[in-house]
């Protein structure tokens, strides 16, 4: 009785683990969004010189996109490359506009090459020295239809939606585990069985 138990707990207990293993592997795999400077619906009364936005992995350089948009949804604000330090993405901006709300796209890649996309805002609360002008030469143009991420209303960190880690869809390894600890339950029923002959 002793025996059979304990070879029926010890295959559940492998099955549950395997599991577990794999279903937690995609989800600890990418990089995440974890903030930005400015902070995600934050009130500024000056605009700020550089945007900074931190994962949880560290970025490759030379593969990312960082837009500033302003208020009319047309001029950006973002001026040169984004540079790729550790886990933080940063770039240079243009003297601000109108005051109003501000949009920061991105569209990065992580270490381990999978993309993380979507868009953070603040607000500017009073005109920026470029009110009524276009921004600084230098600025970097749009990225090309379809390269551009979608902009969210600041104060809600809204991320493309099947683009924040660019990984696979979580329910075929839900489906699979759920596959695996059944099959567990009928080995260690089949194992109980065998012993329960004997």
């Amino acid at each position: 009785m002793t025996i059979r138990t304990t070879l029926r707990a010890s295959a559940i207990a492998l099955v549950a683990g395997v599991a577990l293993l794999l279903g937690a592997g995609p989800a600890s795999a990418h990089a995440q969004f974890e903030g930005s400077d400015p902070a995600d619906g934050a009130s500024l009364a000056t605009g700020p010189s550089t945007v900074t936005l931190t994962f949880s992995d560290t970025m490759q350089q030379g593969f990312n996109e960082v837009t500033v948009i302003g208020p009319d949804g047309t001029t950006h604000y973002e001026n040169g490359e984004p540079k790729a330090s550790g886990d933080t993405v940063s770039v240079a901006v243009s003297p601000l506009g109108a005051a109003g709300v501000y949009r920061i796209g991105y569209r990065v890649l992580s270490d381990d090459g999978h993309p993380v996309s979507g868009s953070v805002g603040f607000t500017l609360t009073a005109p920026g020295p470029a009110a009524g002008t276009a921004p600084a030469t230098g600025a970097t143009p749009a990225p090309a239809a379809g390269a551009e991420p979608t902009a969210g209303q600041p104060g809600t960190g809204q991320q493309d939606a099947g683009q924040q880690d660019g990984g696979s869809p979580v329910w075929p390894w839900i489906v699979g585990a759920v596959v695996l600890v059944g099959a567990g339950v009928v080995v260690a029923l089949r194992l109980g069985r065998t012993g329960s002959d004997r």
